[in-house]
């Protein structure tokens, strides 16, 4: 039992390790490898349960893509799993970071690293993009219901609201239909 806790621990390590690694753009950027790795490949975790677990880890407070991996590490083999997959997600980043530190104070001016950067940034937008829609496609959002995601949009970024006022709101709105709206609904259904 240990053994095989360990061996799925190691695998979550050098799992998220690789994502980690070889991601530029963060945790929204890193969704497309983290679902081909853990839902496609090692089938950890179902797709509609993997996009779930994407809007709860959302609406969680601190970096996304520690807490995707202990979300994930955590399902998969418990507190075992969720450091394993934590570790293997931060610690290229924190290597890449002080290696780029270093490195990059001495060589920023340079033309050259200018236009690596600027080149860098659409494929940054493509790896966001990526994921974005086919959350968007998970979330069955239809005509009727893109008016949630649009209003959001317009809250946040025109509006400049909190993201984490909207999130709330979002949390109000549920249980409100949940609990009034779907109460009578049924209540009619019951009635001849």
């Amino acid at each position: 039992m240990y053994f095989c806790i360990m061996k799925i621990a190691w695998q979550l390590f050098s799992t998220f390790f690789k994502i980690g690694a070889f991601t530029l753009g963060g945790g929204y950027a890193m969704l497309s490898m983290v679902e081909k790795a853990v839902v496609d490949k090692k089938q950890w975790i179902p797709a509609d349960e993997f996009w779930d677990l994407i809007a709860i880890v959302q609406s969680l407070p601190g970096v996304f893509a520690v807490n995707t991996a202990l979300y994930v590490g955590q399902k998969i083999a418990g507190r075992k799993g969720a450091a394993a997959a934590m570790l293997g997600a931060i610690i290229p980043s924190i290597v890449i970071i002080l290696l780029l530190a270093t490195i990059f104070r001495e060589y920023r001016d340079l033309p050259v690293v200018e236009r690596i950067f600027k080149g860098i940034r659409p494929c940054v937008v493509a790896l966001i993009l990526a994921p974005s829609l086919r959350m968007i496609k998970s979330a069955k959002i239809n005509w009727k219901t893109a008016i949630i995601p649009i209003a959001t949009v317009a809250l946040i970024w025109w509006l400049k609201v909190s993201p984490a006022i909207v999130i709330l709101a979002a949390i109000a709105g549920s249980l409100i239909y949940a609990l009034v709206i779907q109460k009578k609904a049924k209540k009619k259904e019951v009635q001849p």
